[in-house]
């Protein structure tokens, strides 16, 4: 204390300006340091410096690195699900061979590889081969799985052409995309092409590769691989094709059905004369070698009478492969649930909306799904031309469901106290920073729920699935094995993809009652020797009542009121109730309509592949028509059951009122339908008039039984009443007069 009051201060113990110092001085050490180094970095590059030309050249070469850095970057997300596919289905080993039948064990056709017997690469005709290279890949034993340069060829040809006259893809990435992709029309799966490709160069020789691209290319008329096309088209082994023939084959690689003799034998002719050329241009033969095969062209089977539904097959393969997985039989025989004459109906459905209206109104392309309220799957049609691209559209395309995914969230309203008279406001609501406007604009205040599903209220459906709990909808949606779908404001306006076959599926459960009806495409499965592998009566558990029966019939009921008098009045049917919802996706990009009747459960979807805009087409338009027009074909009798929930249509009661009053000595036990459903291809002409004549049946008056005869005619002079001319003429006239 002395010396502190004394003026004699202790030592600091911390000398803070010193530090002060070392730290100021050292900074600006370092500062100078690099200075002095970025100097003479500076001094020694620009020894380098480019002028003139060449400082042009040298910043394209680094913007050019970078961007090329950039892309490599961008490609790899896609190389490494692309390996992914590739490395899970490289083994051969779990292919199967299926032979398919219909629903009344008819063969209908056939998927898969046949291992045990096919034709190897030494004995497929060597013209066969060079007809393929010539006209596919001329580089493929040169490329390393993307030919550069055809690629560039092929872009300049197309170029001066204005128009897709030839194609870049070598036949590796065919393979590629057969073996592993889906023909969808897309960036990243090209990308996911060439990767593959380079994959399979890396683990298949050339010789190997070629002969599964024989194997596995589609040729039309449901024929997979060189040696079926050869069977059906030319009724031989491909071992035995001559060069017309084997010309003829390979021009059917790029479209099978443009291509097919079956279907435009002039333009099959005409681009089996291209392939020869294409022979000779690539030096394989000379011109007097194709000569006699230009002059001889090949001559088909006539293959009228066969029908392949080629789009449910390709979903009944994907069935089989899951139902035996994990299993030893590989080469089997399905039988599955398709109707054939349905799936022509369905089909013919289809490609008469896209001659009408794709081009007026901006689309090209449609699906179609039709099955029982049991999930089993009677029609598919997965686009507008299985040749031109075998992308199923049914079961593979998720698209915006729109308005016709607010029946799934009424359910759930109905569940929880809701009523079909219960008043919900139509005005103003949010969630977060979104808010839902109606289609055409303003609210329209109270109203009852019916009335909002039928006029397809947008914010009474949000404003139901906020009350309720979005939570809830979506656990409705599991029931229904619709796991994929993602808790969003706009979920009760269909926002996520669905695919039409899971849509109908989804409708199904509402044909049925409520129970958890899956569809499904394969009734049972044998060997080739009769023993039975799957069965569905036998392997599958019966269908569990997942929703409330009252609540899915009122539910029901409320759908006969869309149809009736909403959105979907285009759907009426004059001889049965029908049920059912429109569905339009924002800036008309897709576009549906989804209802059933009680035996028929059908979900039409109409867009554009790249997701394009189309014409103002709403789900209430020309989805709603499809339906309608498949529909009046595929019913074939008025003895159709009760929707749950929904009356008889007064048609269907005045023919059982008709039958109950018919006298006791008529047999009035209904008519077995004939085995063979090739009549429901009547033409429509002809089925008036028999709709006609049955109405003209009806009509007639029940005929009193007479007294008994105490007499009987003498055998050797029959008598017979006179003809009453008159009347004959009469009933003739009526019958005419039906004839359309």
């Amino acid at each position: 204390m002395r010396d502190f009051f004394g003026g004699k201060r202790r030592r600091k113990l911390i000398d803070w300006l010193a530090i002060d110092a070392w730290i100021d001085s050292g900074l600006y050490g370092a500062w100078m340091r690099i200075r002095d180094w970025m100097s003479a970095y500076a001094t020694f590059f620009g020894r380098f410096e480019a002028r003139g030309p060449w400082k042009v050249l040298n910043e394209l070469a680094c913007e050019s690195l970078t961007m090329g850095t950039a892309g490599l970057l961008v490609v790899a997300a896609f190389a490494i699900p692309a390996f992914d596919i590739a490395q899970g289905k490289i083994n051969l080993s779990d292919e199967y061979s299926v032979t398919f039948l219909d629903r009344y064990g008819n063969e209908i056709g056939h998927r898969g590889l046949l291992r045990d017997d096919s034709v190897p690469l030494e004995e497929i005709p060597d013209n066969l081969i060079k007809a393929t290279l010539a006209t596919e890949d001329r580089r493929f034993f040169e490329h390393f799985g993307i030919d550069i340069f055809g690629t560039l060829r092929a872009m300049v040809a197309n170029a001066r052409e204005d128009s897709v006259v030839q194609g870049g893809s070598s036949l590796t990435q065919q393979l590629a995309k057969n073996m592993f992709l889906s023909p969808e029309r897309s960036l990243s799966r090209k990308v996911k092409e060439a990767f593959i490709a380079l994959y399979l160069e890396a683990h298949y020789s050339k010789k190997e590769l070629m002969k599964l691209y024989f194997d596995r290319a589609y040729l039309g008329g449901g024929s997979y691989g060189v040696e079926a096309a050869a069977q059906y088209y030319f009724g031989k082994s491909v071992r035995d094709l001559n060069l017309a023939q084997c010309a003829m084959l390979a021009g059917m690689f790029k479209a099978p059905t443009r291509y097919a003799p079956h279907v435009n034998l002039a333009a099959s002719r005409a681009r089996t004369n291209q392939v020869l050329s294409n022979m000779v241009e690539a030096g394989y033969m000379t011109e007097g070698q194709v000569y006699s095969a230009r002059q001889n062209p090949a001559k088909i089977v006539e293959r009228s009478d066969f029908y392949a539904p080629d789009w449910f097959l390709d979903y009944a393969f994907e069935e089989v492969r899951r139902l035996l997985k994990g299993k030893s039989q590989h080469i089997v025989v399905a039988r599955t649930t398709v109707d054939v004459p349905l799936q022509k109906m369905a089909e013919q459905a289809i490609h008469q909306t896209m001659v009408r209206y794709s081009r007026s109104r901006r689309f090209d392309q449609g699906a179609l799904v039709a099955m029982e309220s049991d999930g089993a799957v009677r029609a598919m049609v997965g686009g507008k031309d299985y040749g031109e691209s075998q992308f199923n559209r049914a079961t593979q395309a998720y698209r915006q469901p729109g308005s016709s995914f607010k029946p799934y969230v009424y359910l759930a309203g109905l569940e929880h106290g809701y009523t079909p008279d219960t008043i919900v406001r139509d005005g103003y609501v949010q969630c977060g920073r979104w808010s839902p406007k109606n289609y055409s604009g303003g609210y329209r205040g109270a109203m009852t729920l019916r009335s909002a599903l039928a006029r397809s209220i947008n914010t009474v459906a949000v404003k139901v699935s906020l009350d309720v709990g979005r939570d809830v909808v979506l656990d409705n949606m599991k029931k229904m094995g619709i796991t994929h779908l993602k808790k969003t404001c706009s979920m009760a306006l269909g926002d996520t993809g669905m695919t039409p076959l899971q849509h109908t599926g989804g409708y199904a459960v509402f044909a049925s009652g409520g129970l958890d009806v899956k569809p499904y495409g394969v009734e049972e499965i044998k060997t080739l020797t009769g023993e039975l592998v799957y069965s569905r009566d036998r392997d599958e558990p019966p269908l569990k009542q997942i929703f409330d029966p009252q609540a899915v019939a009122t539910l029901n009921n409320m759908l006969q009121t869309v149809v009736v008098a909403g959105t979907g009045r285009r759907a009426q049917l004059d001889y049965t109730n029908s049920v059912g919802k429109t569905g339009t996706s924002s800036n008309y990009r897709d576009a549906w309509f989804m209802g059933f009747t009680g035996q028929y459960v059908v979900g039409v979807w109409l867009g554009n592949d790249d997701f394009t805009p189309m014409g103002r087409v709403t789900g209430g338009s020309f989805p709603a028509e499809t339906w309608h027009n498949f529909m009046v074909m595929a019913h074939d009798t008025d003895n159709i059951p009760q929707i749950p929930g929904v009356p008889l249509h007064p048609r269907q009661v005045a023919e059982r009122q008709r039958l109950a009053m018919a006298p006791s000595a008529i047999d009035t036990k209904p008519i077995a339908a004939p085995s063979d459903d090739n009549l429901k291809d009547m033409p429509p002409g002809t089925r008036a008039i028999l709709e006609r004549i049955g109405t003209l049946l009806e009509e007639t008056p029940t005929l009193s039984p007479q007294s008994e005869r105490t007499e009987t005619w003498p055998p050797d002079e029959p008598q017979r009443p006179a003809p009453d001319k008159r009347a004959e003429n009469d009933a003739v006239d009526r019958v005419r007069t039906a004839s359309p």
